[in-house]
């Protein structure tokens, strides 16, 4: 990203193109943790899960309809249209599509154990970066991200504790839908609770640290 302006303390950078980089790191890990098959990301276990019982729909088909469902229930929890959550919608819809791209490249890669191992490694910490940025952009986000980022601000609780609660339910509503339907927990294993815990306290991390180095600005935060 390249800076626009220095202060005395942070650079100042673009949110679109902050905005750009959590979309494609984002959907590039979570395809790798779903290749990796020792438990999909949390927030991705639900469209996963129903992708599984209705197979006729792509997971980045489901995934971008679950988005927009995140956005039509943030509305009604603030009881009026919000015209830049359409603009999310958006932004789901291109994660969606580059979560079936990158299903289809990572296949080449090896599949041994120890590489599944790095591969959810390497995944978790970059999720954390990508929410981070995705939280700093000035922009509409990804509704998997601006449900828990939006909520944590209507009913007045700590990020890191909404985002943890929203991905543990997510992980919670698939387990009854593969064990009930599938009766196999198919997608959920050991790496989807690890990331249910650490990915809000990697954002709130990875968040600080941002903090300390930059601002962000945006077509729609009015500043210069």
């Amino acid at each position: 990203m390249q800076a626009q302006q220095t202060t005395a303390r942070r650079i100042t950078l673009r949110g679109e193109l902050a905005l750009a980089v959590a979309v494609i790191i984002n959907s590039f890990a979570v395809s790798l943790t779903v290749y990796a098959g020792l438990g999909i990301s949390p927030v991705s276990s639900f469209p996963y899960a129903v992708s599984l019982v209705f197979p006729s729909l792509t997971l980045g088909t489901w995934t971008y309809l679950f988005q927009g469902g995140l956005v039509v229930t943030l509305m009604i929890l603030r009881r009026k249209f919000v015209p830049s959550y359409l603009f999310s919608f958006v932004v789901g819809f291109v994660f969606g599509n580059l979560l079936d791209i990158f299903g289809a490249w990572l296949p080449h890669l090896p599949y041994t154990m120890p590489w599944r191992v790095f591969y959810f490694v390497v995944s978790c910490p970059i999720v954390g970066v990508g929410i981070a940025l995705s939280n700093r952009c000035k922009l509409p986000i990804i509704p998997t991200d601006l449900f828990a980022r939006d909520l944590s601000q209507i009913i007045r609780k700590p990020y890191a504790n909404v985002k943890t609660t929203f991905d543990l339910s997510c992980v919670a509503v698939s387990v009854l839908l593969t064990a009930g339907v599938l009766h196999d927990l198919q997608g959920i294993g050991v790496g989807t609770v690890v990331g249910a815990l650490t990915y809000g306290r990697l954002a709130g991390l990875f968040g600080r640290l941002i903090d300390q180095k930059f601002d962000f600005v945006s077509v729609l935060s009015h500043e210069k």
